[in-house]
């Protein structure tokens, strides 16, 4: 439409005054733009909060999947454009003379732009840990305390928002989406944040609640892809886009298209079921052990440094059924570990270092 057009070039113009006006920040912009990666909520905001506070962490993982499965639902209806296919494709600029926008190795991503699933995905997880932190000082009831959580409020909603505009930003910057896009998906992941505020049910999910969840999510997407194909609706008409648009063809990778991401998203929430549904998990973080400092950090730190282990693991990309299976199992191991297998580990060789103590 017109209007769409006209939204699509003035954000066009504020991609080409950022690309030129901040190319000092290119390097900030760009891991800001890593900051936002929903990746990095499994392999390390997950970690960290799931040790410190289980309830947290457990929503931490909900939020991020059911936001990013909206995420994916939207895409397939609004059919956003990203710009850097955009500009290449549109019939509204003179004489072909299409602007000139810059890409990045982290531009080419194959989904659909709207909205933003980075900026989405950082705002709903940094809108769960912000009112985490917030729910411990609220509590607080002399006057100097109350001052002080006020205090504590205002400087943590400053940096909330602070990183989701940098985010928003960098996004916009390496031309991967429009400003309206951003802006969308920060507030779309703000109200899945919300919605899971009041939602307790989660934290005594059964393992089997968990597999009906995966199903239902993965059936609805798969039949939402099907239905619409039949009507002659294909839904991944912008990774043809995206292949003939980007500037080095290297740059294209599967892990952004958008069944990529609902495979690595189910395989995280069914990893977390069958974590907190063992006897691993039972044992570990429900014993004696569970409640001392030394035991926490030990598992923070073993958590973090298996999985940075998990990213050097390559997932073979040239069969694409077989890269979704195998994504599924890799995501399902990385919240199995953090749950499970380290807090265990950690448990066993504490009861083993006292037994010889003693």
């Amino acid at each position: 439409s017109i209007q769409m057009d006209l939204l699509h070039s003035n954000g066009v113009l504020i991609i080409q005054h950022l690309q030129r006006d901040y190319r000092a920040y290119q390097d900030f912009l760009n891991f800001m733009s890593h900051v936002g990666d929903p990746r990095n909520i499994f392999s390390i905001y997950f970690p960290l909060w799931f040790q410190l506070n289980q309830v947290v962490g457990t929503k931490m993982i909900w939020v991020a999947v059911i936001g990013d499965w909206f995420n994916l639902i939207f895409k397939w209806i609004l059919f956003g454009h990203r710009p850097y296919w955009w500009v290449q494709e549109t019939m509204i600029y003179p004489n072909q003379s299409s602007p000139c926008l810059e890409q990045f190795p982290i531009t080419c991503e194959t989904g659909p732009g709207s909205p933003s699933g980075h900026a989405m995905g950082s705002s709903c997880v940094w809108y769960v840990m912000v009112t985490a932190a917030l729910s411990y000082t609220v509590r607080w009831k002399d006057k100097s305390a109350v001052t002080l959580h006020r205090l504590t409020w205002s400087f943590l909603w400053s940096i909330f928002w602070i990183i989701q505009i940098s985010v928003c930003i960098s996004r916009v910057f390496i031309a991967t989406h429009f400003p309206h896009q951003v802006i969308l998906g920060v507030f779309a992941g703000i109200l899945v944040a919300e919605a899971f505020e009041h939602t307790p049910a989660i934290q005594t999910a059964s393992l089997r609640m968990y597999i009906k969840t995966n199903l239902f999510l993965f059936i609805f997407a798969l039949g939402f892809y099907l239905v619409l194909k039949l009507l002659d609706i294909d839904l991944l008409w912008s990774v043809p886009k995206a292949k003939k648009w980007c500037a080095n063809p290297d740059w294209i990778n599967i892990d952004t298209t958008p069944f990529a991401g609902l495979v690595r998203n189910l395989g995280a929430l069914f990893g977390l079921g069958l974590g907190i549904n063992s006897e691993m998990f039972i044992t570990s973080c429900k014993g004696k052990n569970s409640c001392k400092i030394s035991f926490r950090i030990l598992c923070i730190a073993a958590s973090l440094a298996t999985l940075q282990l998990y990213n050097f693991v390559k997932i073979p990309t040239h069969t694409e059924y077989l890269f979704y299976i195998l994504s599924f199992c890799k995501s399902a191991a990385m919240p199995l570990t953090v749950v499970a297998l380290v807090p265990y580990c950690v448990h066993s060789l504490m009861r083993t270092t006292e037994k010889k103590l003693n």
